[in-house]
């Protein structure tokens, strides 16, 4: 009885922490959109048709959306589908998904794929991007950087967010784009940047994963307990801000009801492993904000110098 109750405590302490800073967070509204453009690896000789293909299915999302009488979903598209904006993959249903790049990916000697947390769909798209584009801009060029938004993300107040499962189905997904990056860029440098409850997908991804770094920051956790757990031959950092709320969160890993609540070690702590970045005081949201500490480390290890 001891057990149980002390198992049911720590469940709610786990609850409260993540969900208490962000409580009124609004889910994606469902719009229905057309079956994703079916394309084949990503090429460097192939780009430009990839893009224009998948142009033209944001454009019949589009329209799907303001038939359905969303309008602002309607913006929303209108403005990725703008010949300056570059997608390896969209796929409007479900909350949706979308692939950006920001620079030149055919010329670009270093990659940096942006792997989101909760609560990133196509109606919070903008945040998202903005994050992006202060990287891109950082790193300047020769660099690439890609918004992977490949996966639904849980909400917030949903309670997929204190589980793996979403990462477990969301990780194949981003091995895969990594592979075929490697294929089609083999001298690139690629580094995974991981925020949020992206860290517990990247984790998943690991294993084998031919990248430089996978870079964790603002981490409620993994869902292992140590760095060398992950399997990778790649350099393992790990950063927290100050003002961060997620450094509140309990680092437990608790069984309840056929599933595990929780995500264990804090990936900041000597425990875990892994190489500690400068993020200074920015909070949860802030890590890629122009100016920032936590960007300049960000975009020291993606260049392959010390941060």
């Amino acid at each position: 009885m001891a057990s149980r109750l002390r198992r049911a405590l720590l469940a709610a302490l786990v609850t409260a922490s993540v969900v208490a800073p962000l409580v009124g967070a609004a889910g994606p509204t469902e719009v229905p959109a057309p079956a994703p453009v079916a394309l084949g690896p990503v090429s460097v000789a192939g780009l430009e048709h990839r893009y224009s293909a998948n142009r033209e299915g944001i454009r019949a999302a589009e329209t799907m959306a303001a038939r359905h009488g969303d309008r602002a979903r309607a913006r929303a598209l209108r403005k990725m589908r703008r010949p300056s904006r570059h997608f390896l993959s969209f796929d409007g249903r479900n909350g949706g998904r979308a692939v950006e790049v920001y620079g030149d990916l055919g010329r670009a000697t270093r990659i940096a794929v942006l792997v989101p947390g909760s609560d990133t769909n196509l109606e919070t798209y903008d945040r998202f991007r903005d994050g992006a584009l202060a990287l891109s801009r950082r790193l300047g060029g020769g660099a690439a950087v890609i918004g992977w938004l490949g996966y639904k993300t849980p909400g917030t107040v949903a309670p997929e967010v204190l589980t793996t499962g979403r990462a477990a189905g969301a990780a194949p997904r981003l091995a895969a784009l990594v592979r075929e990056l490697g294929a089609a860029k083999p001298r690139a440098r690629i580094s995974l940047l991981c925020h949020s409850y992206g860290t517990v997908v990247c984790a998943r991804a690991a294993r084998g994963l031919n990248a430089s770094d996978i870079v964790l920051y603002g981490s409620p956790g993994t869902g292992f307990d140590d760095a060398r757990q992950l399997r990778t031959r790649a350099t393992v950092w790990a950063g927290r801000g100050g003002n961060d709320w997620i450094g509140g969160v309990p680092h437990v890993r608790i069984p309840l009801l056929g599933t595990t609540i929780g995500f264990g070690t804090d990936p900041v702590s000597r425990k875990f492993g892994a190489r500690i970045f400068d993020a200074d005081d920015v909070g949860h949201s802030g890590y890629l904000e122009p100016g920032s500490t936590a960007l300049a480390s960000l975009g020291r290890i993606v260049e392959g110098r010390h941060a």
